[in-house]
């Protein structure tokens, strides 16, 4: 991978970062908000109705997971932008061969090529990207 390659998607990877630190500031206060009490228009810790509270519970935990999935992201995209400082970068961890420039257009902080990142996924491990 030459120079200017590495530049461009060294460009997407910040990009990405700075959209995705967004996601994660925005769903922040949702996220690990408290449940009922005044900003679910009660006076008291407990929601008017026992079915809001269940709502306000599961947007709650949609809103937690997505913090989750996206912090997660953000320190993949990290750890790709470390790698192109490491000269790394579009190689894959586990057989060293380069990924495929069409794989790294669509999911540019991957560390697997489509070869082993399939096997993994065969095998039961981890999602990879």
């Amino acid at each position: 991978m030459n120079r200017q390659e590495q530049e461009s998607y060294r460009q997407r990877l910040v990009d990405m970062g700075m959209r995705v630190e967004g996601d994660v500031s925005a769903l922040e206060p949702e996220a690990f908000r408290t449940t009922g009490g005044e900003e679910a228009g009660g006076l008291s810790n407990t929601p008017v109705h026992p079915a809001d509270l269940g709502t306000d519970t599961y947007e709650q935990e949609v809103a937690t997971d997505l913090v989750d999935n996206e912090s997660n992201r953000l320190k993949q995209v990290r750890a790709a932008l470390d790698r192109i400082d490491q000269g790394t970068f579009g190689r894959c961890e586990h057989c060293g061969r380069d990924i495929e420039r069409k794989r790294l257009q669509v999911v540019p902080y991957t560390t697997l090529c489509i070869d082993c990142a399939r096997e993994v996924e065969r095998q039961g491990g981890p999602d990879v990207s």
